[in-house]
């Protein structure tokens, strides 16, 4: 699988400064998903990507990785690491287990601080 060392991707802007990121996989199959949010963790930046759906088909464009967030739902968003390729743009990256958890934490605790907000 490709997300394992490095997706391509494109990134198109939509209304409401929503950005839906395409990803191709080794076999030019293409995966749509909402960059929800960037938390910076230890200096790298981290993208919270979620499946966008057809809302016409009902069918979600998205692809298995191995650091869902939620682990029932196999469509469910996941974490990436955003790296420059060797071109210069940027790309995502399955972050390693160490980056995970602490990517995981960090967003636990901003979800925390929203809660206690409201």
């Amino acid at each position: 699988m490709a997300s394992e060392k490095e997706m391509p991707m494109d990134e198109e802007q939509m209304g409401d400064d929503e950005i839906i990121v395409v990803m191709t996989d080794d076999e030019g199959n293409e995966y749509y998903y909402v960059q929800e949010l960037i938390l910076e963790v230890q200096g790298d930046k981290y993208a919270l990507l979620v499946p966008t759906c057809d809302d016409e088909e009902e069918q979600c464009h998205c692809h298995d990785h191995a650091h869902e967030h939620e682990e029932d739902d196999e469509d469910s968003a996941f974490f990436a690491k955003m790296v420059l390729d060797e071109s210069g743009e940027e790309a995502y990256v399955e972050p390693t287990d160490e980056e995970f958890e602490a990517v995981l934490a960090a967003y636990e605790a901003l979800m925390d601080e929203e809660d206690s907000e409201t």
